[in-house]
């Protein structure tokens, strides 16, 4: 790693944050009387060893009541206070300083920076306190009785026992002391980050579970909708295409014989696609699931996805199946990205699949036109007004039971483009399907379509 990212990366874990959990009423409580408890002791402790401790003793106690709420800024507060009072320290200091920098390690937002702080916060307290000296401590001298002080106290001044048991006694509790901050802080630090390593590890596996499911299903809904413009679209024709032979085949077999074919031809415009589909799904088990040979598959797998480039024999397969459609474009309709072809290719298939199903052999018209900056697709048809059978979803939020599938996979195919669908009834009768999509501006290299190249064009 560059030695120029270390800072970086140790600036964004310091400024990493976590949620905060709400504390309770009796969170609150135990925590003001923890705090209470501590500052009696350190008062305690003051008052048999300095004259003047209190205020120390207050300073490095009190503020331990907002040791949740305020962790970080209350563990700054309580070790300033202790360096400050460092010559007043006495054993409850040191549990003050253990339990706010806890404190902090554990209930802080900003996790990262309390675990920075510990250890540096430790150091500066131990060199503080190696060099320090107690404060006027309540030496022998004062505790004696009065008249063995009066009488010895021309000879206590020389006496190099007292004098140096006071002075011994002067920087070795201080040292000790800044010792065990050192070793307590450094300790809560290092456990703090290991556990912090570990939630961090476990909420990125999560993050990325969820993400997995995610995607798994948004996988499986697109390929649902691959499937519902494949098969719906081709098996309509073709039920259709059956009937109409069906009812002919005694009176007109030349008629029954074309509408056969048709069917034919859908069910092979099915098979391509579903096999290019599948394609895409598994690779490696496309080629064994037909019997054509290597060259074949390899040219069909190069086939691209359709596009309004082949709108034309789509009409044609659907006016043989009895449905009269007119193609209309405006203007010319020059070469679109794929996934955008594809998707107004969807619109007008799944446009006129409904149609064949909801309103029989209602006159339908497709309407094409792009500008500079949109693509227009528009389906209406001219069958009978909307009633229960043709209750097809409009709105996302509201889809009954087994119906609005196909207009519902347009919404989303369109949503990905940033287009627009609208569907729904039209006053007159019959029904309209109008989808917009932006579109960048044509360049110098674009081609366009023509509407009698569009009608030319073949698979």
């Amino acid at each position: 790693m560059p030695a120029p990212s270390k800072p970086r990366q140790l600036l964004a874990f310091a400024r990493s944050t976590e949620p905060r959990a709400l504390l309770s009423t009796r969170a609150v409580v135990n925590d003001i009387l923890f705090a209470t408890l501590v500052a009696a002791a350190s008062m305690a402790a003051v008052t048999f060893t300095f004259h003047d401790g209190i205020p120390a003793a207050l300073a490095t106690s009190v503020p331990l009541a907002a040791r949740r709420r305020f962790p970080l800024a209350v563990f700054l507060v309580v070790v300033a206070a202790a360096l400050i009072t460092a010559g007043h320290t006495t054993d409850v200091t040191v549990v003050a300083i253990v339990i706010a920098g806890y404190s902090a390690a554990v209930h802080s937002r900003f996790r990262g920076a309390a675990l920075l702080t510990l250890a540096p916060a430790g150091l500066i307290t131990a060199v503080v306190f190696w060099r320090g000296r107690p404060a006027s401590p309540v030496g022998i001298v004062e505790v004696l009785p009065r008249r063995i002080r009066e009488s010895q106290l021309a000879i206590l001044p020389k006496a190099p026992g007292l004098a140096g048991l006071q002075s011994a006694a002067a920087a070795g509790p201080l040292r000790v002391a800044g010792l065990l901050i050192l070793v307590s802080l450094v300790s809560i630090a290092i456990v703090g980050a290991v556990i912090y390593a570990g939630d961090r590890i476990r909420r990125l596996q999560s993050e990325h579970e969820a993400a997995t499911r995610r995607a798994l299903r948004l996988e499986r809904a697109r390929i649902a909708s691959e499937l519902h413009d494949v098969v719906t679209h081709n098996v309509s024709v073709m039920i259709v295409q059956a009937g109409a032979a069906r009812q002919v085949l005694s009176e007109s077999p030349d008629e029954a014989k074309t509408a056969l074919l048709a069917v034919e031809a859908s069910g092979r415009a099915a098979m391509t696609e579903l096999r290019n589909l599948l394609g895409l799904l598994s690779p490696a088990a496309a080629p064994g699931a037909s019997g054509a040979s290597d060259s074949a598959l390899a040219e069909k797998d190069l086939q691209p996805q359709p596009g309004l480039a082949q709108l034309q024999p789509l009409i044609e397969r659907i006016a043989a199946a009895g449905l009269p459609v007119e193609l209309q474009v405006s203007g010319g309709l020059r070469d679109l990205p794929p996934g955008l072809d594809l998707a107004a290719f969807r619109v007008v298939q799944e446009a006129l699949t409904n149609v064949i199903k909801h309103a029989g052999r209602a006159p339908t018209t497709v309407r094409l036109g792009l500008s500079d900056t949109e693509l227009m697709v528009d389906v209406a048809d001219t069958g009978r007004p909307a009633g229960p059978g043709r209750q097809i979803a409009v709105a996302p939020t509201a889809v009954p039971s087994g119906a609005g599938r196909g207009l519902l996979g347009l919404r989303e195919r369109i949503a990905i483009y940033g287009g627009e669908l609208d569907a729904g009834p039209r006053p007159g009768g019959g029904w309209r399907v109008r989808a917009r999509f932006p579109v960048e501006p044509p360049g110098a290299s674009s081609r366009c379509l023509t509407p009698a190249a569009l009608a030319g064009r073949e698979l």
